[in-house]
């Protein structure tokens, strides 16, 4: 909660605003705040940034990931494999994965996974734009995060092209290079062990 009566209603308000960012509380939000007050150009530029992003953004008609053109970048490259498609949560998967270097072919981005008990159905994400990119398409890779509304999401975009002969697979779960059983809870272990391979 903002102290309205100990800061002056602009920085309360700031405080506020930056209070409603995810991961960051009250107290790292008046750090920030008081921050951006002391060096006001970064303040302007971060500024200026935002508007810029608001304005220039937005999703392209293809995948559904950000872009500053209609279609992105990725969806207009020729040299991946339009056989396979990676199916993500958010925009941000689609960075995380790019790192690696190793997917060749094309994402969709669902924006969110299906919550009923928040309201989101499937007519609040990008399923059906999906269903329509599925021409040529023999593989489907769902990439969604292993939480009981990624699995769920899972299953039922997997029921929904399953009929149209697409293989779909799913990211393997389990342990990251450099983690301890010790420290791993039960069900990424159970998924490791559901994963493993021949060497």
């Amino acid at each position: 909660m903002i102290d309205f009566f100990v800061y002056p209603k602009p920085l309360a308000e700031m405080i506020a605003g930056l209070a409603k960012l995810p991961g960051i509380g009250p107290k790292t939000a008046g750090r920030l705040a008081f921050f951006l007050l002391q060096n006001p150009e970064t303040a302007q530029s971060l500024s200026r940034a935002i508007e810029t992003g608001i304005r220039d953004i937005r999703q392209c008609t293809i995948c559904c990931n950000y872009s500053e053109a209609d279609t992105c970048a990725i969806c207009r490259s020729e040299q991946r494999d339009r056989t396979l498609i990676c199916v993500v949560e958010q925009p941000r998967d689609v960075a995380s994965l790019e790192k690696t270097r190793e997917f060749k072919g094309y994402y969709h981005v669902l924006h969110g996974v299906l919550s009923p008990m928040d309201g989101i159905g499937p007519d609040e994400l990008k399923i059906k734009e999906l269903l329509t990119r599925m021409s040529g398409v023999q593989e489907v890779v769902l990439a969604l995060n292993p939480t009981v509304e990624g699995e769920a999401t899972a299953l039922y975009v997997a029921r929904l092209l399953k009929p149209l002969g697409i293989t779909v697979t799913r990211i393997a779960h389990g342990l990251p290079v450099g983690g301890d059983l010790e420290y791993a809870d039960e069900v990424t272990i159970a998924r490791a062990l559901e994963g493993r391979r021949a060497l």
